[in-house]
């Protein structure tokens, strides 16, 4: 079994896999194929590598060498139509580019996105929405304590005291409850509001004030992520939020629903509430964003506020984001491949059949299919 690594386009900086996690893939019989400075960026060299057993090669040969590529990223039009490689194993968010899916699939290809992998018990050690959205929690806490123009903690000095900075965080997931961890320890005071009366305990147990509404929709089987509510309780939950918004200095929103646009929480009226030099980050820019004003990859400034959509966090920190995701990589890859070094795709098995979306020349994925439809 050859697997093949590949370079990330920029300004992705994480790599699928470092060198320290290729003893495992030794052990499954398998070798692996580097393209050349795949690593470079997670600060993993070519020399690093081979000294654990992989071969360099160009882009072209680990597509057309490799049983299974590797990439965390869609491929491009050109990379597919130089793969000889039947499996693909990253993140490519099939609920977003389902049409793109449904191309590799009509070539034959099996896919699998490790965003679909079930969220379960079993599945945590192959959770790359986890892993990663673990870094973007404690990263956008830095980013905004960069930005802001004022100190996270209270001070009291001879030239007068320093009240500490006031956070709010919206969506409580994995993400918001390092944000929490992150922000208390540099000193702030934090808020923190979900839909999911569940994590209220949580919240609380990291120093944070859990903002309640009454009359949320059930949110246990969505993995993690938000789910739509009713227009009588986003009302209820806008009254909230803008009382909260108000007054707070430094906003992280991270509120997502799988294959939707990310819903506004924030209004522009908001933001217009808030004061100068007050700063928002949002973890769902890529998805549309929790604010009005939200650009993907961009920071605005409206009224003094600054608004920074940044779905990507994770490249910030590509050392330990690549030990973490290549970990994930590694647990799911000895699912698919047997002691021989042979693949076997047992579709019984609930994590791969939930992972895979193509398989066949079809997409397998009914969540898929039926965005196709």
């Amino acid at each position: 079994m050859i697997i093949g690594l590949l370079k990330e386009p920029a300004p992705e900086t994480r790599v699928s896999l470092l060198p320290e996690h290729l003893t495992l893939l030794k052990k499954l019989q398998s070798t692996v194929l580097v393209e050349r400075s795949a690593g470079e960026t997670a600060f993993a060299e070519d020399e690093k590598y081979v000294e654990a057993g992989a071969a360099i090669a160009s882009r072209e040969d680990v597509l057309q060498q490799s049983d299974i590529v590797l990439s965390i990223n869609l491929l491009s039009a050109i990379d597919i139509n130089n793969l000889r490689a039947k499996v693909l194993l990253g993140v490519y968010q099939p609920l977003y580019n389902a049409a793109l899916i449904q191309e590799w699939a009509a070539k034959g290809m099996s896919v699998f996105s490790m965003d679909m992998l079930p969220r379960t018990t079993r599945a945590q050690s192959m959770d790359v929405l986890s892993s990663q959205a673990n870094i973007a929690g404690y990263k956008a806490v830095l980013l905004a304590a960069n930005m802001y123009p004022r100190y996270f903690p209270m001070f009291m000095t001879a030239a007068g005291s320093v009240a500490p900075a006031k956070v709010l965080i919206l969506g409580a997931g994995v993400a918001g409850l390092q944000a929490i961890a992150t922000a208390k320890r540099l000193g702030a005071v934090v808020e923190v509001f979900d839909t999911r009366p569940a994590v209220k305990e949580e919240v609380m147990s990291l120093g944070a004030k859990f903002i309640e509404v009454e009359g949320a929709a059930d949110a246990a089987n969505a993995g993690g992520y938000a789910v739509e509510q009713s227009a009588e309780f986003m009302q209820r939950q806008k009254a909230k939020i803008a009382e909260s918004v108000a007054k707070s200095d430094i906003i992280i929103t991270t509120a997502q629903i799988p294959g939707k646009k990310a819903p506004v929480l924030i209004t522009e009226e908001m933001i217009s509430s808030m004061k100068n030099g007050s700063v928002i980050i949002d973890l769902a820019a890529s998805t549309g964003g929790n604010t009005s004003l939200t650009v993907n990859n961009q920071t605005v400034v409206y009224k003094g506020v600054r608004i920074a959509g940044n779905a990507a966090l994770p490249s910030d920190m590509p050392g330990d984001a690549s030990k973490l995701y290549g970990k994930n990589i590694l647990n799911f890859l000895q699912l698919i491949i047997d002691k021989e070094g042979k693949l076997n795709l047992n579709f019984e098995d609930d994590l791969v059949k939930g992972t895979c979306i193509a398989h066949a020349g079809t997409i397998t994925n009914d969540r898929v299919k039926s965005l196709l439809s």
